[in-house]
């Protein structure tokens, strides 16, 4: 039997139907799969094709996410510049994930953690990067690592949130993650009057 997900059209459509699927449950969680079909613009028979039951869906979603985040955090070049810069770079990737974030954030693909957690989120790129920071003095050496992996998405979360809920920009709304990230990361102000770093 031919693998589904063979290059070519099938590949094309096949990332169709998941990239219609992300936006389709990102706005209602409990949309059918014919609404699906409709949103990429194949039948209920082509789309039970690729993904015979809405458990499919969902696996192969989740591993489109893990795939998306993996890719994002590569953009986000970790590795490079300050801690504080990689932090900023870090959040703007994530940020720009969209509607995959509010599968993850809604738990319809699993736990943020969990799916993060196969991914790789706290991986050793990312202590290195906090290390970096700590050691350069653009992140507060009393954060570990793991806080501010769970900063960075609470922060998602409530921008995302806002953005759903006030109807703000997109630009606005990851303003307001990146202010709070660097509030929270920035070292605090010596006695002395040393200059806050911003992110």
């Amino acid at each position: 039997m031919v693998d589904i997900r063979e290059s070519g059209s099938r590949a094309r459509t096949r990332q169709a139907i998941l990239d219609a699927a992300i936006e389709v449950f990102a706005r209602s969680p409990a949309a059918s799969l014919g609404d699906v079909a409709a949103a990429a613009g194949v039948g209920r028979t082509t789309l039970h094709r690729y993904f015979a039951e809405r458990a499919d869906l969902t696996a192969a979603l989740r591993d489109e996410a893990i795939d998306r985040l993996n890719r994002a955090h590569a953009r986000a070049r970790v590795g490079d510049d300050t801690g504080a810069e990689a932090i900023r770079r870090l959040c703007q990737e994530y940020f720009d994930l969209g509607d995959v974030l509010s599968l993850l954030f809604n738990e319809q693909l699993g736990t943020v953690d969990d799916a993060w957690g196969n991914a790789g989120g706290c991986d050793a790129d990312f202590l290195a990067m906090v290390e970096r920071g700590h050691r350069d003095g653009s992140v507060d050496g009393e954060l570990p690592a793991t806080w501010i992996n769970s900063l960075i998405w609470s922060q998602l979360y409530a921008g995302w949130s806002y953005l759903a809920e006030y109807g703000v920009s997109r630009h606005e709304a990851l303003r307001l993650i990146l202010r709070c990230v660097a509030g929270a990361v920035t070292p605090p102000r010596s006695p002395s009057g040393g200059q806050q770093v911003d992110l």
